[in-house]
């Protein structure tokens, strides 16, 4: 069947996409920007990219009308703190609208546990109007309602992740005895694909779980069991929101608006109702330990499908590729090196450009990126902690520390990032192998739009680090073996 999937460059939209394909499926695969969009060799004639913003009204001529089932996976969470409900709620009426004009037969919606409606966060009161707003369509909806998703790369888990990983000793607000009901990605994957076009799921909304409830601590504790750490959690009660959002935000990798919208989240039990939909589709629900530990089974092949991280939802902007991926030539400051590359060596040197940021650090002077990384976060950016994806393997729209990655071309041996710390301009950092008297060369081009005086001063004052710290860095990357 032909299938519309929205958030296609997503967390979920990742892991659906080829499992849908595997199937036999023909995808039409809907993204704000096409250019963070791959189309690998063997999705070709099985996916095609649609270039859609769903909080803007776009001509319904050019929208695709021949699919069968489309699936709503769009947040906007992490956005912002004060403005995502009128977001969500303008991209689900602009949806319908499509919807209405298609010849949909079933729309598949994933969305968050709703326990007690009169007590619901401002992020669930969000989600709940979207699935009211999509259930108005022509075409019936089947909303699947899930709480903490375990998985590798998944916001939820990553936090706890990091949390687990880092303190030994935690000093907790009370929301971590709230209940919850977590569940795999898997199992998340099995139900929405187990739920195309039956016609017994129309009209209706399910919860989804791992058939456990647990508290966050007991969620904390389980993962530190799964992974062999000894680990303490006490409660603070006097801990405000407010403080524990600033908790979340400076011990993990999560935005500030992420971190408080989920505080506010959390302090409501997230629990299941009985229902039989797992019975009905076959699915067996894979226990929570279980789940942990096939998502590090993931981490440690360096086999993350996707991560939130790399969601625009993780920048300080809500920008898209294009619109910085030319780097401006005028009212900037530069610093160009070059460095000739030994013979033989091109491809080490690729691959080394390929590797920067994440574990392996900027090849020269980590501990001034890290502090760099720290002065972003206390500023309210996003500091180094994103780190990157896969250790490897880079993709256009990818987060890489603090930085996002607008072209990432091995073909024409090009890479290049825009900052996404708080600065006063804008910056772009960028490598390309180039060709000069036939031999070849890295070229290594740091490009600052100053804003304003602030702008100018700020490139002066960091001018005398920008001399040894790229120079080390350029020389590493062109001289480093492993």
């Amino acid at each position: 069947m032909k299938i519309l999937l929205t958030g296609a460059t997503g967390y979920i939209g990742k892991r659906l996409l080829p499992v849908l394909i595997e199937l036999g499926h023909e995808i039409y695969a809907c993204t704000r920007d096409k250019d963070r969009f791959e189309v690998l060799d063997s999705w070709k004639g099985k996916v095609k990219v649609v270039e859609v913003d769903f909080l803007e009204k776009t001509n319904l001529d050019k929208f695709p009308k021949d699919f069968d089932v489309a699936y709503y996976l769009v947040h906007s969470m992490s956005a912002s703190i004060g403005d995502f409900e009128e977001k969500e709620s303008r991209s689900a009426e602009n949806f319908k609208t499509y919807i209405d004009a298609s010849n949909c037969r079933q729309i598949i919606y994933l969305t968050g546990i709703i326990s007690d409606e009169e007590k619901l966060s401002a992020h669930l009161k969000s989600r709940l109007n979207v699935e009211k707003i999509l259930n108005q369509s022509n075409a019936p909806l089947t909303a699947l309602r899930a709480g903490v998703i375990v998985g590798s790369g998944s916001a939820s888990f990553e936090i706890i992740r990091d949390l687990v990983e880092k303190l030994p000793i935690m000093i907790t607000p009370k929301w971590v005895n709230t209940k919850c009901q977590p569940i795999g990605i898997r199992n998340v994957i099995q139900f929405l694909t187990g739920t195309l076009l039956r016609e017994d799921c129309y009209g209706k909304n399910f919860d989804i779980g791992c058939g456990a409830v647990l508290t966050y601590k007991e969620i904390m504790l389980g993962y530190a069991k799964a992974r062999g750490l000894k680990r303490y959690i006490f409660t603070a009660p006097v801990m405000t929101p407010r403080l524990s959002s600033y908790w979340l935000y400076f011990v993990t990798s999560t935005s500030y608006p992420l971190a408080v919208n989920l505080v506010n989240s959390m302090k409501i039990d997230v629990v299941c109702r009985d229902n039989q939909l797992g019975e009905m589709l076959g699915i067996k629900q894979i226990p929570y330990i279980e789940a942990v530990e096939m998502a590090f089974q993931k981490i440690e092949q360096n086999m993350v499908v996707s991560s939130w991280k790399d969601s625009f939802v993780s920048s300080k902007d809500d920008l898209t590729l294009e619109e910085n991926m030319e780097v401006p030539v005028y009212g900037c400051f530069k610093d160009v090196k070059f460095r000739a590359i030994p013979d033989g060596t091109t491809e080490t040197v690729l691959q080394n450009i390929w590797a920067v940021g994440g574990d392996r650090g900027w090849y020269y002077g980590n501990f001034l990126w890290r502090i760099r990384g720290y002065m972003d976060k206390l500023a309210g950016g996003v500091g180094l902690r994103r780190g990157r994806t896969n250790p490897d393997i880079i993709h256009p729209g990818d987060a890489l520390d603090f930085w996002r990655v607008l072209i990432a071309d091995q073909k024409k041996k090009r890479l290049l990032l825009y900052a996404e710390m708080i600065l006063p301009g804008d910056a772009w950092l960028e490598f390309k192998i180039v060709k000069e008297n036939g031999k070849d060369v890295l070229q290594q081009t740091a490009t600052f739009r100053p804003e304003g005086l602030l702008g100018r001063l700020y490139w002066y004052s960091v001018l005398p680090f920008h001399w040894f710290i790229f120079d080390g860095m350029i020389d590493n990357i062109v001289g480093f073996r492993e």
